[in-house]
């Protein structure tokens, strides 16, 4: 079996002192696996998002993405590795108001040196698959939540990532938008796409992940398979 996540005995402390904001933890996610990762506000969710995403970097133990050590890597090339491997989608977004939808997903392509026209192809490709290819040329702004989020999905997956991470990718959607995006995640996952997902949403986690983790103050207090990903 393939890991496309490793963590060992992975810790995070802030401030130098006093008891970790996450961990020790230890932690893989199979390639093709869908796992949520659930538990009430500081229990160490976006702590671990962002040592798995190489935002942050553990005070002790290791984390091992795409067969990469990253916790060892320097900032530049952590930063590539990042762009190359691994797809980030957030609650809010975080899409570029002045840029169109195509230029946006096309973005993280060119920043690896992808040559235009092949970049525009993939997101060619992206957007079609994902339903949004009338929206190319709008901007961001004109667009639903629902289908701003689903450019942010296109943008994630246009390096065509080892990983992709999603960071209560529902919590700024309404119900219908909401159940839009969760189809989405499940149609991904059943595609074969390695995903982490953050969330609140316990009827997401159910729907989009084969697994699911519980943290509680930074501990792992859960690991649970689901019967089944409909």
């Amino acid at each position: 079996m393939t890991h496309v996540i490793e963590l060992q005995g992975v810790a995070k402390r802030y401030g130098g002192t006093g008891a970790p904001a996450l961990g020790p933890i230890g932690l893989t996610v199979a390639e093709g696996e869908a796992l949520a990762v659930t538990g009430p506000s500081g229990s160490g969710k976006s702590t671990l998002l962002n040592l798995i995403a190489g935002l942050d970097k553990p005070t002790e133990g290791s984390v091992t993405v795409a067969g990469r050590r990253i916790d060892q890597l320097s900032e530049h090339a952590l930063a590539r590795f990042r762009r190359e491997q691994i797809g980030m989608v957030f609650q809010f977004f975080n899409l570029l108001d002045d840029l169109s939808v195509a230029d946006n997903i096309q973005l993280p392509a060119q920043l690896t040196g992808t040559a235009r026209k092949k970049a525009a192809v993939r997101a060619g490709e992206l957007m079609e698959l994902l339903g949004i290819s009338k929206h190319a040329r709008a901007y961001p702004g004109r667009l639903s939540g629902g289908e701003r989020q689903r450019v942010a999905v296109a943008r994630a997956l246009i390096n065509r990532p080892a990983l992709l991470l999603a960071d209560e990718p529902t919590g700024a959607l309404d119900t219908a938008s909401g159940q839009d995006v969760r189809e989405l995640l499940l149609d991904l996952h059943r595609g074969g796409q390695t995903i982490v997902l953050v969330t609140h949403d316990l009827a997401l986690a159910q729907s989009c992940a084969g697994r699911t983790i519980h943290l509680v103050d930074g501990h792992l207090a859960a690991d649970t398979l689901a019967q089944a990903v409909r």
